[in-house]
């Protein structure tokens, strides 16, 4: 039996290519696909790039925005050096969409970000207090509901 594809979605990161890239590739049909999705915020539009400055690499990581996205991603099908690669180059899309949001539900959600979780508590409370103050002083999220503006990135590579 053989697979057609293996979607990774955003869990990819966690992969030990060396190991699971050969392994994927050997249950690979011929032109078999691996994928792996991330939804990230769109910080081409100004007021979520603000707030991606103001909420720290901790709250906004390197796999949380379109540019950092795709550079992050690019190798991550690689195993470590000295191990023959067994899938192409990559290929990576953005498809964009949004989610409805207010202040106070945008903020729960990134208080559940690994970064910000393992933060002492002083310092997770002054970040998401920062996160609420922005938030709280920009037109687009100061009042009721918004659309956070967000892209779904994916990186598609095939087996060789």
């Amino acid at each position: 039996m053989a697979a057609d594809a293996v979607p990774a979605c955003n869990a990819m990161h966690w992969f030990d290519m060396t190991v699971a890239g050969s392994e994927i590739a050997r249950v690979f049909a011929p032109g078999g696909t691996l994928a792996g999705l991330w939804n990230v915020m769109n910080d081409r539009v100004e007021w979520v790039s603000g707030l991606a400055r103001v909420s720290g690499s901790a709250a906004v990581g390197p796999r949380d925005t379109p540019i950092s996205w795709r550079a992050e991603s690019a190798n991550m099908h690689l195993p470590k050096a000295g191990v023959a690669a067994r899938l192409g180059s990559p290929e990576q899309a953005e498809f964009p969409h949004g989610q409805r949001r207010t202040a106070d539900s945008l903020v729960a959600t990134i208080a559940t970000r690994a970064g910000v979780l393992v933060m002492p508590e002083q310092e997770q409370e002054a970040t998401l207090g920062r996160i609420r103050a922005f938030l709280a002083s920009r037109p687009e999220t100061a009042h009721g509901e918004f659309t956070l503006p967000m892209l779904t990135g994916v990186l598609r590579v095939r087996r060789l």
